[in-house]
């Protein structure tokens, strides 16, 4: 099981399996991409099943583990693949931005790997987290990026440790700096120096995969820098600030959230002149909202640009278990937040933060 699984390593990895023989399940938000990626896969002759869907909602460990017992009937690799950064400051950032990394960067992987561990422990299967060279190193201007990077190195040690008596091997892996979307999704540089193909990194991990190894250092002389970094310990600061401090490249896309990230929160809480402010968008629902003690500020926190808001799981984040009204409400206010321009719906139940 392959999540973040529509491109970069996730799908090369999710390819490459196929190729060396596994059944592959196949997970990602953006359902076009994902049944390409299996289509590419069967072409070539190997089994796959794509399954889209948000990692971050809660139900969706429980809707993979049996995808792929519905349709192998068994569970031998875990590959928690699906990541993102984000942009800006750490104390820039806010509670929402915050807990938007944490959900998908660690809540996630840990929720995926739970609902799996009965299965993979009868058949002495193998999770596999993939970590980043910042949590070692955080470069600047990641927000929590690193943080829940240096976290799920963190959980892939202890769950090594607390698995072992089961037969369940965990491996960590560090890629190196790699040709993914990733920088070019927050549409900034990345660091300088060679950047290693997403193919590279997927054989590696099969490798690894295949020895059932601790750790795989994708790329090892990068491996190799950062680590050193890491032991040197404040004199690695300067260096860091003058080669590494990852800079946002001025784009139309990106200019709006870059000016955001730079003013004073107050400033950056005005929206732009052709855009509906919060509470004109919202209009039309807010009596509703009012008796079903929906706030405005709960909407306004979730609103991160580049965010996905699915419903269920927001509706949980509001109102813990959710009857239909409080799920209704919510609804409503989420397609009045789209039609005025703030989200773009990506399926029936699940939004874009524009």
């Amino acid at each position: 099981m392959v999540t973040g699984a529509s491109s970069g390593i996730g799908r090369c990895l999710a390819v490459e399996a196929a190729r060396d023989g596994f059944d592959v399940v196949i997970v990602a938000r953006r359902s076009a991409q994902l049944e390409e990626v299996a289509q590419t896969i069967r072409a070539n002759g190997g089994s796959c099943v794509p399954l889209h869907g948000d990692v971050t909602a809660r139900e969706l460990p429980a809707r993979l583990v049996e995808t792929a017992l519905r349709n192998f009937g068994r569970i031998d690799v875990v590959v928690n693949n699906a990541g993102a950064g984000a942009y800006g400051a750490l104390l820039e950032q806010s509670d929402a931005e915050m807990e938007a990394q944490w959900q998908l960067n660690v809540a996630s992987p840990l929720r995926i790997a739970r609902a799996a561990l009965p299965h993979l422990a009868s058949t002495r299967g193998q999770f596999v987290f993939i970590g980043s060279g910042v949590a070692r190193i955080p470069l600047p201007r990641q927000g929590p990026y690193a943080l829940t990077k240096a976290a799920i190195r963190a959980a892939a040690t202890q769950l090594r440790r607390e698995l072992r008596s089961h037969g369940i091997a965990v491996t960590y892996v560090d890629p190196g700096v790699v040709a993914t979307e990733f920088h070019s999704s927050l549409s900034v540089e990345p660091p300088p120096g060679p950047i290693a193909r997403p193919q590279r990194v997927a054989k590696a991990i099969l490798r690894g995969i295949r020895a059932r190894r601790a750790v795989v250092n994708a790329v090892p002389w990068q491996t190799l820098f950062v680590t050193l970094g890491e032991w040197a310990g404040t004199l690695t600061d300067p260096i860091v600030r003058r080669l590494y401090t990852v800079t946002r490249t001025q784009t139309p896309q990106n200019a709006a959230v870059a000016q955001k990230s730079e003013a004073p929160h107050d400033a950056a809480a005005e929206p732009p002149a052709e855009v509906l402010s919060l509470e004109k968008a919202l209009e039309p629902v807010a009596r509703r909202m009012e008796r079903a003690k929906l706030p405005q500020e709960f909407l306004r926190e979730a609103l991160v640009p580049g965010a996905t808001l699915e419903l269920n799981a927001l509706a949980m984040r509001w109102a813990g278990m959710p009857n239909k009204n409080e799920r209704a409400v919510l609804r409503e206010s989420l397609d009045a937040l789209a039609s005025a321009g703030y989200l773009d719906a990506v399926d029936d139940e699940t939004w874009r933060v524009l």
